[in-house]
């Protein structure tokens, strides 16, 4: 109670400080400004929490922001080693509502998504330089572990044509001898370690690293990545036989035109084209009726039998037509042994592992974002990179190489009906079936067709429109996308990556660095101040000149600032000077939008209040965030400005100091 009455009293010595510098500036009495000047409430200072609490609750925000533990407040041991067992593997959680119902709807996704997996399996581990059972194992085993520990239900996991073409273009900038052993073994070696990247993420709580990388970025890498791709898919579209390694667009269209008199085969183009027109057309089918997705969704399947089953019987592998020959049968065989942890391949495989996990990440936290939101439902992104990594480093142990969630069959996931995770299981126990009984079946597929494949899936990821409303709403987003973009598609997808990453953070460097200011004027019959440039109608108050800060106040940006104030004080001078209005005697800064302020930023207005002094410009502030105000006052800036020169909003300010009749 004391505490509120000082508060009080010291409210009105400041109001009545306030009111007798007023007067005294307007030529009247305390009569004439109780009549023109309401009564002010002051800045208010919050209490100074320790240092400990103070970081406590900077780490809380950035690492426990969901309250993870919030759940186990109160509750019995026994409670708690159940909360901890549903925390790392959701399936106890919401398996117990588990019902047949569900299950019809996950049983059917499950078998479509299966459909179109298995042949994409084949295509995308080719991407990867890898056999095609490698892609069979990368469905097995990674599902079976994410439908236990993932908390999206609409995901659907396996080999992705994005992560397949960057790991075999690292791999195979390593090991040239993409048949060797040591290839596969790096291949696994990188799995691993991508798994543990991913872990590390999750179990850290780092997942907010993974949004460093601009939508902007990601939209121009993926675009680049998916021409790539199906420039790399020409070989076996083609049928030619030497190929260049490279993935750069001069590259391979100079590899594609120096074959074009004698590596070409009119069978296997045939044999692509017709199925590649085929698989397009469903696609454009299911585009068009929602509900006919499941045309697209079979089509590759259809496309691998039917393609398989007329080269068997006209055998055209005779006549030049490449096909994938022997698959291997059977479960993942054990690769535990096969990873690099000494040697000279182990410092390639953890960067490649870095690299490509976190590509993964990125890929399948974004969808499934995407579909959570249209389900309305929630997604824990900790636990997701939890079950990414689990997964992963469980695939390397098993003969897999990277997963990740893909786009284009969550999407039939989706389309189908999928309830719960149980759909990954469904599609999983297919794909063991397949390894075990169907896979000599594959032997006559042509790898046209695997070609034709994944070129139809990757067309999607060129996102024409996502591209366009980048230039309407961001011109440096727009930047960002075509840096990545050109960067993948002339040079590397490393390269790209690296583009891409480093446009995302010049961006925030830019941000950061360069914040915007902005001069306010009076919205007329009101008490609000607004950007002159955004309200034409706004007006200055004469003598006054009103600055807002719209950013933190840090060592990157407070001589920045500094300067800026400045330059908009000399040219609003220069302006009313021209225009025979008066001189400026106080300047504003409004500093609502400043979150925080460093020693840097202290020392910048200590600058600015001095050069201001010697301008005669009183310097006044309004509105200091809590943080900020109690940072002035342990620099004693407060005392240097005047208690008096700090307002609750810029209206307050205007009453006090500006010009008679102005509230």
């Amino acid at each position: 109670m004391s505490q509120r009455v000082s508060d009080d009293a010291m409210a009105e010595v400041i109001a009545e400080t306030r009111s007798d510098s007023s007067s005294r500036r307007h030529g009247g009495g305390d009569d004439d400004f109780v009549t023109d000047l309401p009564y002010m409430h002051r800045v208010g200072t919050p209490p100074k929490q320790p240092l400990f609490q103070e970081i406590k609750h900077s780490l809380m925000e950035t690492f426990f922001a969901d309250k993870p533990f919030h759940k186990f407040k109160d509750q019995s041991g026994s409670r708690k080693f159940v909360l901890a067992l549903q925390s790392l593997f959701p399936i106890l959680e919401w398996g117990r509502d588990y019902n047949l119902k569900k299950f019809r709807g996950d049983f059917v996704s499950g078998l479509t998504i299966a459909s179109l997996c298995i042949p994409q399996d084949l295509a995308y581990a080719k991407l990867a330089y890898l056999d095609p059972w490698y892609g069979l194992y990368s469905s097995f085993v990674a599902p079976l572990v994410y439908a236990f520990m993932g908390t999206s239900r609409d995901i659907a996991i396996g080999p992705v044509a994005v992560v397949s073409l960057l790991l075999g273009s690292l791999l195979s900038s390593e090991i040239s001898d993409t048949k060797s052993h040591d290839y596969v073994r790096l291949a696994f070696t990188a799995t691993f370690f991508a798994g543990v990247t991913q872990l590390v993420l999750g179990v850290c709580r780092l997942g907010f690293l993974i949004d460093f990388l601009s939508h902007a970025a990601i939209v121009g890498f993926m675009a680049g990545a998916a021409i790539t791709i199906a420039l790399q898919q020409l070989k076996g579209l083609l049928g030619i036989k030497n190929f260049t390694t490279k993935t750069d667009i001069v590259s391979v269209l100079h590899s594609v035109w120096s074959n074009v008199h004698h590596g070409w085969n009119w069978e296997t183009i045939l044999i692509g084209l017709s199925f590649l027109i085929f698989l397009l057309i469903t696609k454009y089918i299911a585009k068009r009726n929602k509900k006919l997705f499941w045309v697209s969704a079979i089509s590759p399947m259809i496309s691998v039998v039917v393609s398989t089953f007329f080269v068997y019987i006209t055998r055209a592998d005779e006549k030049g037509v490449s096909i994938v020959k022997h698959i291997k049968s059977g479960v993942n065989p054990s690769s535990a042994n096969e990873i690099f942890f000494s040697g000279k391949y182990l410092g390639a495989g953890v960067r490649i592992g870095i690299v490509s996990g976190m590509v993964a990440l990125t890929e399948a936290v974004a969808i499934g974002r995407t579909f959570a939101a249209m389900k309305d439902y929630s997604l824990d992104g900790n636990k997701e990179m939890v079950a990414m990594g689990t997964m992963n480093i469980v695939g390397s142990l098993t003969s897999s190489y990277v997963t990740t969630g893909s786009f284009s069959r969550s999407a039939v996931n989706f389309m189908a009906g999928c309830q719960t995770a149980v759909s990954n299981i469904v599609m999983s126990i297919v794909v063991l079936l397949t390894l075990l009984v169907l896979t000599p079946l594959f032997k006559y597929t042509p790898n046209a067709v695997l070609a034709s494949i994944i070129i139809a899936a990757v067309v999607n990821l060129v996102n024409i429109e996502a591209m366009v409303l980048l230039w309407k709403i961001d011109k440096f987003d727009f930047v960002a996308c075509m840096g990545a973009f050109f960067g993948v598609i002339f040079k590397s997808v490393e390269i790209g990556l690296l583009i891409a990453v480093a446009i995302s953070f010049a961006k925030i460097l830019l941000q950061v660095t360069r914040p915007r200011t902005a001069v306010l004027g009076k919205l007329p019959g009101t008490t609000v101040y607004r950007n002159i440039q955004q309200y034409p109608k706004a007006a200055q108050i004469p003598g006054m000149l009103i600055i807002r800060i719209d950013s933190a106040i840090y060592f990157s940006n407070s001589n920045y600032i500094k300067e800026r104030i400045l330059r908009w004080l000399i040219e609003e001078e220069s302006q009313r000077t021209e225009s025979e209005l008066p001189g400026i005697q106080n300047l504003i800064v409004e500093m609502s939008p400043v979150t925080d302020i460093d020693t840097s930023g202290i020392h910048a207005f200590e600058e600015l209040y001095k050069t201001l002094q010697k301008r005669e410009v009183q310097l006044i502030l309004a509105n200091p965030g809590p943080v900020v105000i109690e940072k002035l006052h342990a620099s004693k800036l407060t005392d240097l400005i005047g208690e008096d020169k700090i307002f609750l909003t810029v209206a307050d300010a205007v009453a006090t100091f500006g010009p008679k009749g102005v509230k």
